[in-house]
């Protein structure tokens, strides 16, 4: 099978990674099944879109890249005596933290696999050991539909009582003790994601008969306060996000599952030519939403197919989800016009009578002075 998913990407493209920001967006979309195979076989999605000609926007500007990251380390600073501080004030955990007295292990180890052993070693010393430990940068993995995803979150913090914290540090800024909810979300189903990969350590360490973790159900979001550069912090409730996360990722396709059904010598190689890329991306079924737009670099492609085709998701999955049975705007315009459907269907009823009502109302106004 790994054969299989490295010709799926090209012979010499290394493969991309599995992050919590691009599970967050497959678990919103389950049904992608264009996404859930690039993702799977680690196919450098952002390279692809450039190849196809429909190169996307999505990602973050190397300027909000390095402030973000000299925003962390000093959030981080002094052995992150103010991110514990934080987290105290924030969520409790046991007695305050007095600075210079926290843990911070080492979880250096070769490749991913070895920093995610490295990294449940450091929870299970520190748990047992009920004190304040940082873990900065951890590794954890999370099986995704047959696939091992490697995660790191910004930081894990591990209180004397033993509960685990996840720690999500962001350079937008919270204003007057709030920051935009849209950003907010973002994070929450980010760090939601993380929760579920602690979720399995925790399970582990409770069957092997050890000290059984508590894995909280709200991170710690920190951010610049109002306009300067120092960090403020907020708990965010994540039991929603963890709860439908979970659900969608059960949802998803195996992706050997998807694989078996390609076509043999298929392959995303993005040194290919441009047509071929095409042909071979259309091989697999998308479920395109305007959401994508923010979540997924090949949203341009996909949005492009999606209004050639008519498909009524380019205008929302609200949208889709009110028109049952109908699945194409001219399906639609059909319906309301009453030159096709099922007159017993609710949908197609509403169309009708919303139909009706705005030929009336234009009507009515030709005979206006």
């Amino acid at each position: 099978m790994r054969q299989r998913l490295a010709e799926l990407r090209g012979p010499d493209v290394p493969p991309q990674p599995l992050d919590a920001r691009a599970l967050a967006a497959l678990a919103a979309n389950p049904g992608c099944r264009r996404r859930a195979v690039l993702d799977g076989a680690g196919v450098p999605k952002a390279a692809l879109a450039q190849s196809l000609g429909s190169p996307s926007g999505f990602g973050q500007s190397q300027f909000a890249f390095m402030r973000g990251h000299a925003f962390e380390a000093r959030v981080k600073s002094d052995g992150g005596a103010e991110l514990l501080r934080l987290t105290h004030a924030c969520l409790g955990g046991g007695p305050e933290p007095e600075p210079g007295s926290a843990q911070v292990p080492d979880l250096s180890a070769a490749g991913p696999r070895g920093r995610a052993g490295r990294t449940e070693i450091a929870l299970r010393e520190a748990t047992a050991a009920g004190a304040w430990t940082l873990l900065d940068h951890p590794m954890l993995a999370l099986d995704v539909a047959g696939t091992p995803a490697f995660l790191e979150p910004d930081a894990v913090v591990v209180a004397p009582d033993g509960t685990w914290t996840v720690v999500e540090i962001k350079s937008f800024p919270m204003i007057d003790g709030a920051a935009d909810a849209a950003k907010v979300g973002a994070a929450a189903r980010q760090s939601a994601v993380y929760v579920l990969a602690l979720d399995d350590v925790a399970a582990r360490m409770a069957a092997d008969g050890e000290r059984a973790p508590e894995v909280r159900r709200h991170a710690l979001l920190v951010c610049p306060k109002d306009f300067s550069n120092l960090p403020a912090a907020s708990a965010v409730d994540v039991r929603k996000q963890c709860a439908v996360t979970r659900r969608q990722l059960s949802r998803l396709t195996r992706v050997e599952d998807i694989a078996a059904t390609l076509p043999p010598g298929l392959t995303f190689d993005v040194a290919r030519p441009a047509d071929e890329l095409s042909a071979a991306v259309d091989a697999v079924p998308a479920t395109y939403a305007p959401e994508c737009l923010a979540a997924c670099e090949l949203a341009f492609h996909c949005r492009e197919q999606a209004r050639a085709r008519g498909e009524l998701t380019a205008l929302g999955r609200s949208l889709r989800a009110d028109l049952g049975s109908l699945t194409t705007i001219e399906e639609t315009l059909a319906a309301a016009r009453g030159d096709a459907g099922d007159p017993d269907d609710p949908a197609v009823a509403a169309l009708r009578r919303a139909g009706a009502l705005r030929a009336e109302a234009l009507a009515g106004g030709a005979r206006c002075p």
